[in-house]
């Protein structure tokens, strides 16, 4: 693993005393094809054995697709025991060209990105272990991402905020009402789902909380680019997220770094 950023956890007060040492983490970049196939035993555990998700590539207990051999890998590991824990791939304009597109071209029209699509990595696959879903992780990772995106001097990160319909929609349609009054306007960069999820014929008189994924992309200073995309393998409408690097929340610059001089074009 190509180390980005670590950390070492101290123990919450708040809960009780079990003996054990918090555990030192690191994110980094995976270098070995064992790294790799790590990371898809995790996905293939979270997605398909904790979230029931069906891919028809996944076999052995590893998920994986075409993609993968294009994309670098940001992983999460317990230092002391080698687990990975964490992971998102990422995939630059340079390798999605190599690959024939980017993934998200399966659910959205990109062609309303314009120019900055040279500019743009596309995230995905993210998930995280059972044992580490109180944040920690995610925030690991992202403090990698941000280190890998200053290195290489990209502008802008694609992903897509996937929310599952299995409550009959009811969390989508809340999402739908906070975001759908900050779509872009006119002009601005944007997507077009090519299988429009109908959100706005769900219930959303329930009460029902943004998905912590969603809000903290929110809270980084990301924008929800278009409408959501069903996706069927999921059975979960996607919403296309847009982050634009130099208009990332202030506190989340100083957290990851980025004020940091970047070495332009150093990692492409």
């Amino acid at each position: 693993m190509l180390e980005l950023a670590r950390i070492n956890p101290s123990r919450n007060p708040a809960e009780p005393f079990t003996g054990a040492a918090p555990k030192v983490l690191a994110v980094g970049l995976a270098r070995t094809a064992e790294e790799i196939e790590q990371i898809q035993r995790l996905r293939y555990e979270v997605f398909t054995e904790d979230m029931g998700v069906v891919f028809p590539d996944a076999q052995d207990g590893i998920e994986h697709d075409r993609f993968d051999p294009f994309c670098e890998h940001l992983m999460v590991r317990e230092m002391d025991t080698g687990r990975i824990v964490g992971t998102y791939r990422i995939l630059t304009p340079e390798k999605a060209r190599e690959a024939g597109g980017y993934y998200s071209q399966s659910e959205f029209d990109l062609s309303g990105l314009g120019s900055i699509r040279d500019n743009l990595v596309e995230v995905g696959r993210s998930c995280t272990h059972a044992d580490y879903r109180n944040g920690a992780v995610i925030m690991l990772l992202w403090s990698g991402l941000a280190e890998y995106l200053r290195r290489g001097g990209y502008e802008y990160v694609l992903g897509c905020a996937s929310v599952s319909l299995r409550d009959d929609g009811v969390t989508a349609a809340e999402v739908w009402r906070t975001i759908s009054k900050h779509l872009p306007l006119d002009g601005e960069p944007h997507v077009v789902p090519l299988h429009r999820y109908p959100v706005e014929k769900l219930n959303s008189s329930l009460p029902a909380r943004v998905p912590p994924l969603i809000k903290g992309y929110l809270k980084l200073g990301a924008k929800v680019c278009g409408e959501p995309a069903w996706d069927p393998d999921f059975n979960a409408a996607d919403f296309p997220v847009l982050l634009k690097m130099d208009r990332m929340d202030e506190r989340y610059r100083r957290h990851f770094g980025l004020d940091q001089p970047a070495a332009v074009n150093g990692q492409r």
